[in-house]
């Protein structure tokens, strides 16, 4: 299955120069998705993960259902203000400004084997800081899984010693 045929490209969003990689047609149809799925899964298989950690908020879109069918648990990766107990945060730098993540300080257990699932791997800022997440609390990250990966930004540059999958390249 070519999963191209459901990635609509709509240029100039959200602003003039960009042209925006959009997944709801891939999530509209249910052949795509499964297929999708079932390839993140197999990675995460293969790889062992014990859990699924994904930043808000299309990593909650791929991650949960992979850890319902591997029968795991799935940790979300929130900004700031989002999640309600006690949490451990990473700040990172953006092209202009900072962002923050957050992760619930008992979301992993020391010594867990992690797979962060995202729809997009750009820059790489966001997965590096789930990352760093995931290692503050004692868990070792096995994997990266995206549906699409945006080559010319080079994100993958900062996941070197990671096993990455990426469903699309554009």
């Amino acid at each position: 299955m070519n999963l191209k045929d459901y990635i609509a490209s709509i240029q100039d969003f959200p602003k003039k120069g960009i042209l925006f990689r959009d997944m709801t047609p891939l999530l509209q149809n249910k052949e795509a998705l499964k297929y999708a799925l079932d390839q993140i899964c197999d990675f995460a298989k293969n790889v062992k993960a014990d859990i699924i950690a994904g930043p808000e908020a299309r990593g909650f879109i791929f991650g949960t259902p992979v850890a319902y069918a591997l029968n795991i648990g799935f940790v979300p990766v929130r900004k700031p203000g989002k999640l309600p107990r006690k949490t451990v945060e990473y700040a990172y730098d953006l092209e202009y400004g900072q962002n923050t993540l957050c992760m619930h300080e008992d979301a992993i257990k020391k010594g867990q084997k992690v797979v962060i699932i995202d729809d997009l791997l750009a820059t790489g800022g966001t997965v590096e800081a789930t990352i760093k997440l995931v290692e503050k609390l004692g868990g070792e990250v096995v994997g990266c899984a995206f549906l699409i990966e945006l080559d010319e930004l080079h994100g993958r540059e900062k996941l070197k010693n990671q096993k990455v999958l990426s469903l699309l390249h554009y």
